[in-house]
């Protein structure tokens, strides 16, 4: 006969079903006829309990079959937390889901017989509960029990959980054939347990590492930061099964600022700065994870944002030594805590993502050299070619300015000679801007208004025109700059929704004189829709009016430039 090798998991179930069967073999030896009777049905129970994998599905399986089993009315699986103290999960069996709601909070294992059970793994039958002077009685709109039957549930040697039976179905006792047909029942209970959990880790690692694979593609793809940061946090928020996935970075003032999240509530978490003398700051800027039992009590956490969540992970995002920043899962208030499984993994998932963050940042700052050096190479084209071509063709028509005698043929070269000119402080111009880096030349106005544009051409289904007039990146200051920003989203918007419009046209004028004789900038945007319905509503023209108000300048709307005036004509205007 061969000796099983612990290693293999194969032998070591093999194993485990033997001693089962021996067990119950030994247990049935020498008892009565009636128990022998029984054993069919201890059989199929037997063969029931090991039946699938996913680890809560077999716990509902094993206290249905040991209440049919028992003959019993209610069953029950405790199972007992890490710190061996307590329950961190109780399964159910004959308590209807209303009885569930109006018990409320299932019990904690934490005193009367649950706790005794926990702390003394024996087998424990009782006549009447509630006459024991080790029980805590019942909370309210608990159903009445008073027979009782617990056996402990083992799974590799180790105390996994309780099995408790009550009301037995007639009003008689537990006996002496209940009890061993429960322990031989809890005892392939505890090998479905430990196959079940065998099961659930590796399918919970496979998650984590699929996560992980989805987090390393959205960084590496080359989209959006912003984007791939909502996917580092949407990910850890599925994975951890946690209430919110958050991602934190470096705030400019020090401490650690929300620029990712994934909740229901994303806006009122997200810009919320984790002051620097926080301890949890400090801690996770030293690279180091931060596990709480429960946020809204624990004194390291010192912002009103905790106050709304309990057992919480906040893992350092590290690298190769640095700190990228830091994620955080917090489960709601009174939930489940975090098993030492689940922080190791959320461990390591961190890690990856930051690995992932580091080799993306890599990744944009080599497109940005080939950017930059491609600027250079087009900077010196337009200098060394184009500039000098340029300049050599308005030489050639300055002298045949000189030699003509015809006025008109004078003027018109003259005016080519100027036209020339322009052009070539234009591409001196642009030469400049190629040669600018990043921190020297921000977005625009002229940008900014032509992204609005291409946003609005989605929900529109065509793109407005637009025109400039005047140097508008130059003169037009950043506050004025923000405010016309928000006041054409907020014209187009009221096209796109009311105006059923056409066509739409856009004007930036940064060379308007205002009433006051001060220098401005002009906003129109006219379309040819219906126009504005007598008694509709004027909340966003009431925004517009506010807006340029607040600024010293002025909102007003006219007839649009559809037949007969129809549509609207928004103007906007304010100091430069």
């Amino acid at each position: 006969m061969s000796v099983p090798d612990p290693k293999d998991p194969q032998d070591t179930k093999d194993h485990d079903a033997l001693e089962a069967a021996t067990l119950a073999t030994r247990s049935l030896q020498g008892l009565s006829t009636e128990l022998t009777a029984r054993v069919p049905q201890l059989l199929e129970a037997m063969r029931s309990v090991g039946t699938g994998l996913e680890l809560h599905s077999t716990l509902d399986r094993i206290c249905e079959t040991a209440a049919e089993l028992a003959d019993a009315r209610y069953a029950a699986i405790g199972v007992v937390d890490e710190t061996g103290t307590g329950l961190s999960d109780f399964v159910t069996y004959g308590v209807t889901f209303e009885e569930a709601a109006a018990i409320g909070r299932r019990p904690d294992g934490h005193r009367g017989l649950l706790g005794r059970l926990i702390h003394h793994p024996e087998p424990l039958r009782l006549g009447d509960l509630s006459a024991d002077s080790r029980s805590a009685g019942f909370p309210a709109h608990h159903p009445p029990m008073r027979t009782f039957l617990g056996v402990p549930i083992r799974v590799q040697g180790e105390v996994f959980g309780n099995l408790y039976l009550t009301e037995k179905n007639g009003g008689a006792d537990f006996n002496d054939y209940d009890l061993h047909m429960v322990r031989v029942l809890a005892t392939e209970a505890g090998i479905a347990i430990g196959n079940a959990r065998l099961y659930e880790a590796a399918r919970q690692r496979e998650r984590w590492i699929d996560g992980s694979v989805a987090v390393t593609t959205a960084l590496l793809s080359g989209g959006d930061a912003d984007d791939a940061l909502e996917v580092v946090a949407e990910q850890a928020r599925n994975l951890a099964d946690s209430d919110a996935g958050i991602v934190l970075l470096p705030a400019e003032e020090g401490g650690l600022e929300i620029v990712a999240v994934s909740s229901d509530e994303p806006g009122s978490v997200l810009g919320v700065v984790i002051p620097p003398e926080s301890p949890v700051v400090a801690t996770l800027l030293e690279g180091e994870a931060v596990f709480v039992d429960d946020a809204a009590t624990d004194a390291r956490m010192i912002t009103k944002l905790a106050e709304r969540y309990g057992p919480s992970m906040m893992l350092p995002l590290h690298s190769g030594g640095r700190v990228l920043g830091a994620l955080a899962t917090p489960r709601a208030r009174g939930g489940r805590p975090f098993t030492e499984a689940e922080r190791t993994l959320a461990t390591q998932f961190a890690s990856q993502a930051a690995l992932a963050l580091m080799m993306a940042e890599a990744q944009r700052d080599r497109e940005r050299l080939a950017v930059y050096e491609d600027r250079d190479r087009i900077a010196r084209d337009l200098h060394d070619l184009v500039i000098q071509r340029l300049f050599a063709t308005g030489m050639m028509l300055e002298g045949a300015q000189r030699k003509s005698v015809v006025p008109e043929v004078q003027k018109g070269v003259g005016k080519a000679v100027d036209e020339l000119d322009v052009t070539i402080q234009e591409i001196r111009t642009a030469i400049f801007a190629l040669q600018q880096g990043p921190a020297e030349a921000p977005s625009g106005l002229r940008t900014r208004v032509l992204r609005e544009i291409n946003m609005a051409a989605v929900p529109l289904g065509f793109k407005p025109a637009h025109r400039f007039v005047g140097p508008v990146d130059a003169l037009v200051g950043e506050l004025t700059g923000k405010n016309l920003i928000a006041a054409l989203r907020e014209a187009l918007s009221n096209a796109f929704r009311h105006a059923e419009a056409s066509r739409i046209e856009v004007v930036v004028d940064a060379t308007v004189q205002l009433p006051d004789g001060s220098q401005g900038v002009r906003l129109t945007v006219a379309d040819d829709g219906v126009g504005i319905p007598e008694g509709g509503r004027r909340s966003g023209l009431r925004n517009l009016r506010r807006r340029a108000e607040a600024l010293g300048g002025s909102s007003t709307y006219g007839p649009g430039t559809g037949e007969d005036g129809g549509g609207t004509t928004v103007v906007w205007e304010a100091p430069l």
